[in-house]
């Protein structure tokens, strides 16, 4: 497993967060949550999303994302359908 912990350490320089897709995002890094030990949360300034052809996607002011490895993917609301794994 990764250590999420050494996030804390990138604050305020630029990252790039790569998805096994080869989409990926690119930003600086304003904060982690929570503050300490394994991050489960990042905030990105000045943001941009790239296609995994490398096209730009969008640009956002800021995002919110999770930079843990997904184990899992289900609908939460409507319909109960199948889960993705």
């Amino acid at each position: 497993m990764p250590d999420y912990s050494k996030i804390h350490d990138l604050v305020s320089h630029r990252v790039s967060l790569e998805y096994d897709t080869g989409a990926r995002v690119v930003g600086m890094l304003a904060s982690c949550q929570p503050s300490s030990g394994p991050v489960e949360f990042v905030v990105l300034h000045d943001a941009k999303l790239f296609s995994s052809s490398g096209k730009l996607v969008r640009e956002l002011a800021d995002v919110t994302l999770c930079p843990n490895v997904v184990t899992g993917l289900s609908l939460d609301e409507g319909p109960r359908g199948r889960d993705v794994k």
